[in-house]
């Protein structure tokens, strides 16, 4: 449960440091910045890696729009498809041939597809191995291998810093606030919830919860900048 929350606050905290509010995404990168980020990721440079995701999100917008235009979640798909690009600036291998771009939509599509397939069974674990790509011995490559490359995050000593502000700053949020943020990213030990799953569980609506995570998002985000918050008005 320990590795599950921190993976969850890990993935908040990227959203809070980096997607910007209003569906703002910053321009893509040149074809030899992208190269210069690759290399100096791959020499371990966390910056460089962030800034290829950073730089990226507009992927998750295209592809949620392309695809998945007729869907009322479209929010819920942006967090999801972000998860996925995420996984796929820290598993990409440049050497096998593929463009970046090529293999993020891909990386991206099937991290929703997962979440369309798991909506309708009661359990995750039959695709947790399911193959999303190979190795460049061709062998497959599952969601558990991603996952797995992913430790190195948890032991970032930088990271584990702001972590633990993240977790303080949460606590300053309003009551409803920080019970959306809790269950919208899995906080609590559970799974991630969907924006509509929070309404029903809050008895709220769906519209009401997005704007209460915008908003604690935007507190947080905030309390990161040293701006201050609205964490003074409790929620009730």
């Amino acid at each position: 449960m320990f590795t599950h929350i921190l993976n969850a606050l890990s993935n908040l905290l990227f959203f809070i440091l980096h997607v910007q509010p209003a569906g703002s995404f910053p321009k893509a990168l040149s074809a030899e910045e992208e190269r210069e980020a690759l290399q100096r990721m791959k020499e371990g440079d966390e910056s460089a890696r962030a800034r290829l995701i950073e730089h990226n999100l507009r992927l998750v917008a295209h592809v949620v729009k392309k695809y998945y235009s007729a869907s009322d979640c479209q929010d819920d798909l942006i967090s999801i498809g972000t998860i996925g690009l995420i996984k796929a600036v820290s598993t990409f291998d440049g050497d096998k041939g593929i463009r970046l771009a090529t293999y993020a939509a891909r990386c991206i599509e099937n991290e929703i597809l997962m979440y369309f397939r798991a909506a309708k069974k009661t359990s995750q674990d039959v695709f947790i191995s399911d193959p999303i790509d190979s190795d460049k011995d061709g062998n497959p490559l599952t969601l558990l291998d991603i996952i797995a490359t992913e430790d190195n995050i948890a032991d970032d000593i930088d990271l584990k810093i702001k972590i633990g502000k993240l977790r303080g700053f949460i606590g300053r949020l309003g009551a409803r606030e920080r019970q959306i943020i809790l269950m919208r990213y899995g906080l609590n030990g559970d799974e991630a919830l969907t924006q509509r799953e929070v309404a029903d569980k809050m008895n709220i609506s769906r519209s009401y919860v997005s704007r209460l995570e915008k908003k604690a998002l935007d507190d947080l985000r905030c309390m990161f900048d040293g701006t201050g918050a609205a964490g003074n008005n409790k929620s009730k």
